[in-house]
């Protein structure tokens, strides 16, 4: 039997190269897209292919597709997170963050989508804990996150009839390169004159403390080869810290109830 394919959005780093490594050891056939494949040249082997490919091109998808003849299991991981508040973000920050979030998912999926339909497949999209959680100066990252899971919600009916499965994974914060190199700021939000720099001094020190010190990449990797190899397995799943902490108490408490629980324990409380 031929090794199944697999294609991964987003592998210059973090969880996507992890998961790329992982997968190419355990038998599978990788396609590690990224915008700069040159960066993986040093992981490239026979098992695991880099490939240039910008989730906000749909012909940088289509050239990057068109040469791949089959595709077994999608991983939507590519995505960044916009820090700012609404008031001060610019029309093209805001575009920007759900182009490559949302529109880039879609993209690829549109493209792998009939390569799939014939013998079935895998779609695994990358989410956050945030994509069931509002925090402040996140906005547009968590929606863009929420709409990530109504697509997973959407897709799961739409693809069924063609035994292609779909699942959502929500990490909590994971000690990658996302703080570093993937989070973008509004300046506006971030100078001293704005009217968000309170907020900013509580919040933004935790939350690239607790990605920095977060859980290690490689369980992310590990859960995804548990979703190809489980037809059973759940819509979607938390996994760290953070998120086995949060989303079970969204479930369990009311709007107001959870709230508090988040001003709280971000210490957003102390701005009241």
């Amino acid at each position: 039997m031929s090794k199944k394919v697999v294609l991964i959005t987003g592998c210059s780093s973090g969880m996507g190269r992890a998961a790329a490594l992982y997968l190419a050891k355990r038998g599978f056939k990788v396609f590690a897209g990224s915008r700069e494949p040159e960066r993986l040249r040093e992981i490239e082997s026979s098992s695991l292919v880099p490939i240039k490919l910008d989730i906000t091109d749909g012909k940088s998808v289509q050239s990057a597709l068109h040469d791949i003849k089959r595709v077994d299991i999608l991983v939507n991981n590519a995505g960044y997170g916009l820090v700012g508040s609404v008031e001060e973000i610019s029309e093209e920050e805001m575009f920007n963050q759900f182009n490559v979030n949302v529109f880039g998912v879609f993209r690829v999926c549109r493209a792998v989508i009939p390569k799939m339909r014939e013998r079935g497949g895998v779609i695994i999209n990358i989410s956050s804990f945030l994509g069931k959680i509002g925090l402040p100066l996140l906005t547009f990252y968590n929606a863009s996150k929420y709409a990530l899971e109504g697509i997973t919600d959407s897709l799961r009916h739409e693809l069924k009839p063609f035994n292609i499965r779909v699942h959502s994974v929500l990490p909590g914060f994971f000690d990658t390169n996302f703080a570093r190199g993937n989070l973008v700021t509004n300046k506006l939000t971030f100078s001293e004159d704005s009217p968000y720099k309170e907020i900013v001094a509580i919040l933004a020190p935790t939350i690239i403390e607790q990605i920095n010190g977060g859980n290690d990449k490689i369980e992310v990797a590990k859960l995804i080869l548990e979703i190809i190899e489980d037809e059973n397995f759940s819509a979607r799943v938390a996994i760290g810290d953070k998120a086995k902490k949060f989303i079970p108490m969204r479930q369990i408490l009311s709007d107001e109830e959870f709230e508090q629980r988040v001003e709280r324990y971000y210490n957003l409380d102390r701005l009241q």
